[in-house]
């Protein structure tokens, strides 16, 4: 990739702070987690070449989900780019690699898709001539069928070619980190180390509920025979 096809690119790296990012997803030490899976999705950006844009809770606008995403990649548009990648926080394993040929795809499709395990995807790359602002900000963001949407709304356009990437998985739940953790010779060691202590406070939660509600059963059963006055 020349240096004239990479000023038509640009990342728009869409993503909380990690204060703002623990008041929709739970996670024991999360703001911990999400401030450095964003140090470490920077060093991925940066590792591309590409010019990127940040924009946390401070820089996007709208009342809806749709509305400040929408937004944000027709302000990315409006800075002269023809070609925009969008990527978040909560993907671990996304890779420098991953964004570069998302780039390297755009030279030849109108829109790189990047899926999520969950349904959702982890990268949009798309054409100026392909994104239409209004019909964005209505789709069904943050569902589980937001995939399937995007791509039969980028398909209904006329000779449409899209590209899809590996599928990632992203973090929100347990469930996610336990299922990363299986990842762990790929992922820096500051998010394994992160994730140990995670999947630690999970474990000490389960135990002591299990212990409390012990302790009430047998507290209720000694209980039964109280004499009635």
């Amino acid at each position: 990739m020349n240096l004239n096809q990479q000023s038509k690119t640009a990342i728009l790296f869409f993503a909380h702070s990690a204060q703002e990012e623990v008041k929709y997803k739970y996670l024991p030490k999360g703001e911990e987690l999400f401030h450095t899976l964003t140090n470490s999705t920077l060093k991925s950006l940066v590792k591309t070449g590409l010019p990127y844009f940040h924009f946390s809770e401070n820089q996007q606008i709208g009342a809806t989900f749709g509305e400040r995403f929408s937004n944000a990649i027709q302000a990315i548009f409006e800075k002269g780019f023809q070609k925009v990648i969008t990527v978040g926080n909560d993907t671990p394993l996304l890779k420098s690699q991953h964004i570069v040929e998302a780039a390297e795809q755009l030279e030849s499709r109108h829109v790189v898709l990047g899926p999520s395990l969950d349904g959702g995807f982890y990268l949009l790359g798309i054409h100026k001539t392909h994104f239409n602002r209004e019909q964005f900000i209505d789709l069904p963001w943050q569902t589980s069928s937001i995939k399937k949407t995007i791509l039969a709304l980028v398909r209904s356009y006329n000779d449409t070619q899209v590209a899809l990437l590996a599928n990632l998985s992203d973090i929100d739940t347990r469930e996610d980190v336990q299922r990363l953790f299986n990842f762990s010779s790929v992922l820096p060691q500051e998010i394994v180390q992160l994730f140990i202590l995670i999947l630690q406070e999970f474990v000490w939660i389960t135990t002591r509920s299990f212990l409390i509600f012990r302790a009430k059963k047998y507290f209720i059963y000694f209980n039964k025979g109280s004499p009635s006055f």
